[in-house]
């Protein structure tokens, strides 16, 4: 199941224009930076363009997750958690290879990693050599996909990250620097 881990990006210090769309129609828009630290924890920080900051994470080396800030409006147990879900995924963290299994299609191979409620799934192509998406599923079916696109040096210049429940996206688009 390592075979997987191949396609984990490598977020050292990079920086994607962003925008998000969450139920009721609220649209934010900004930069979020994610920063791989000396100790192999990943800090995430969105602002938007003049600086206000909308969540500060980190992603511990550990696999523990902090929330150093976060707006009063997304400032919700289950946005938090969410969003949290969403990143590790999208990250390739929480992969648990003991109890990990792979099963095929037709078309795709799919990298199964068990969760507390649910699977992340990885799915790639029969080869194994190209990530189509990645997707969180509850016990029933999916509720969350994200791709990554054009990858090079293991950073993917867009990442698309869509919420099959309710409405929340969120799109990400590299920006050279």
């Amino acid at each position: 199941m390592d075979d997987i881990k191949k396609f984990a990006p490598n977020f050292t210090n990079v920086l994607y224009k962003t925008e998000v769309d969450v139920i009721g129609g609220h649209h934010l828009s900004g930069l979020l930076l994610i920063k791989t630290l000396p100790d192999k924890s990943v800090r995430m920080v969105f602002s938007n363009e003049m600086g206000f900051k909308f969540f500060d994470f980190e992603f511990k080396s550990d696999g523990g997750f902090m929330v150093y800030y976060i707006i009063k409006q997304m400032d919700k147990r289950p946005v938090i958690i969410t969003l949290q879900k969403d990143f590790e995924l999208v990250m390739m963290r929480k992969r648990n290879s003991e109890t990990a299994y792979m099963r095929k299609d037709d078309h795709y191979l799919y990298y199964v990693f068990p969760q507390e409620k649910g699977a992340n799934y990885y799915v790639t192509n029969l080869q194994g050599t190209e990530l189509i998406r990645m997707e969180r599923s509850s016990d029933r079916k999916p509720v969350m996909q994200a791709i990554m696109n054009n990858i090079h040096n293991d950073i993917p210049d867009t990442i698309g990250i869509s919420h099959k429940n309710f409405k929340f996206n969120i799109g990400l688009k590299l920006l050279k620097r």
